[in-house]
């Protein structure tokens, strides 16, 4: 039997570091060759680690939320011949596995003051979250859940950022309905405590949130507008051509609209390096659309959305936001965007303060469509309108310059006939 060590690869783009976020076996599991053994994060996106060989896994390089430089030990194998070392290395020493993702065992029944049950694990305590909070958790343990009858809402997650594995639910069920009936209970005291390390994706959002607001200097612009006229073209598509060609959001017609409107305003569509002191104006518009998934907010990037019609914006919006969701996006499709689109849909609320996606130097935010009574020629007629809240970073882009924008936006968008005129 030999060892074969895996190191840390180098994942490209000059990277030195990248940070372990997540295993997917622990020390003594049998792994087949390209199984994947641990996700690791990049500043742009999460890379998949498999195995190359069949083998047992004997020790692991690092834990959840560690920053590992490249060429470090990820990994050892136990494996039939000589492996690739002539000895197992000196961090072949176990290591704890994943101990943000695995439950601690379970202590033994003891009784609590006034409370006969035995004490439970961290992991077992139920949680109450609001009705419409929708907890991190895999497809596959969600389709678990369901199954079981298990209210995710109410389920402790002990993955990373709070993430539910399966492990989870099989502790939650250890506990039977009673723990589950208390945990619904409003009016039941709680004092239980669960810290959530921010690591992997999570990390890297507030990293670069808070990198955004301490570097920019954000200004906001609120402009409403009426999307009737805009709303009845999009029924009108889908009904004719939504059966041959797919079915049209609003978010494909405010992208077109952003392409036209950024002719006329190309110190926009604009990167600034602060640390060179460089504006960079590109001609090519690369649109981010801000994508919620399991593990936090991604933004996919449609390229040259200067060159795409209308149905096909929306198919590529539909495949990147589906493959952010699933996890299968690559970092090139993470990365590159010009400007950023951001959207909440029908949760969108009336105003909101978007925060840059640096080094963009605007990001177009898309609020909710609402009827309200509006006045028209001195008659007041119901319409539907929606509120684009966008930000810009004040340091190279002017008050006027982003007001003219937005407006520029919203006469394409009441207009809906001129964002097709050439």
């Amino acid at each position: 039997m030999g060892t074969h060590v895996i190191k840390m690869p180098d994942i490209g783009e000059g990277i030195a570091e990248v940070e372990l976020s997540q295993w997917h076996v622990k020390v003594g599991d049998l792994v087949v060759e390209d199984q994947v053994l641990a996700d690791v994060m990049t500043d742009k996106a999460m890379v998949d680690i498999p195995s190359p060989v069949h083998g047992k896994v004997i020790s692991l390089g690092g834990e959840p939320g560690e920053v590992m430089a490249v060429g470090s030990i990820l990994i050892s194998i136990e494996v039939e011949g000589a492996g690739n070392t002539k000895e197992v290395p000196a961090a072949a020493e176990p290591v704890k596995t994943a101990p943000v993702a695995e439950a601690k065992p379970a202590p033994a029944p003891a009784p609590v003051e006034s409370k006969p049950a035995p004490a439970m694990k961290a992991s077992q305590a139920p949680v109450a979250r609001e009705a419409s909070e929708r907890p991190l958790a895999s497809p596959a343990v969600r389709k678990h859940a369901l199954d079981a009858g298990i209210q995710l809402r109410l389920v402790q997650g002990t993955g990373p950022a709070g993430r539910i594995l399966h492990e989870d639910l099989e502790a939650y069920l250890q506990q039977g309905p009673a723990a589950g009936a208390s945990a619904a209970n409003p009016y039941t005291e709680r004092n239980d405590e669960h810290q959530i390390p921010v690591i992997g994706m999570r990390r890297k959002i507030a990293q670069r949130m808070q990198d955004a607001t301490q570097r920019a200097a954000h200004f906001s612009y609120v402009e409403e507008i009426d999307v009737t006229a805009l709303d009845e073209l999009r029924v009108h598509l889908n009904d004719k051509h939504g059966a041959t060609r797919g079915k049209l959001t609003l978010l494909p017609f405010i992208v077109r609209a952003m392409v036209v409107a950024l002719r006329e305003f190309p110190q926009i569509n604009a990167r600034y390096d602060d640390e060179a002191q460089v504006i960079t104006r590109l001609g090519a518009v690369h649109v981010g659309v801000a994508t919620q998934s399991d593990v936090g907010l991604m933004v996919p990037v449609v390229r040259h959305a200067e060159a795409r019609s209308l149905w096909g914006t929306a198919e590529e919006i539909a495949r990147l936001a589906n493959a952010a969701r699933t996890g299968k996006a690559s970092r090139e499709e993470l990365s590159g965007s010009t400007i950023t689109l951001t959207s909440l849909g029908a949760l969108g609320g009336i105003v909101s303060t978007p925060v840059l996606n640096l080094p963009e130097v605007a990001i177009v935010g898309v609020n909710r469509i609402v009827e309200r009574p509006m006045v028209i020629k001195g008659q007041i007629v119901v319409r539907k309108m929606m509120n684009l809240s966008s930000s810009f970073d004040h340091r190279v882009v002017d008050g006027m310059d982003a007001a003219q924008f937005i407006q520029a936006i919203r006469g394409l968008l009441e207009q809906p006939a001129s964002l097709f005129l050439e």
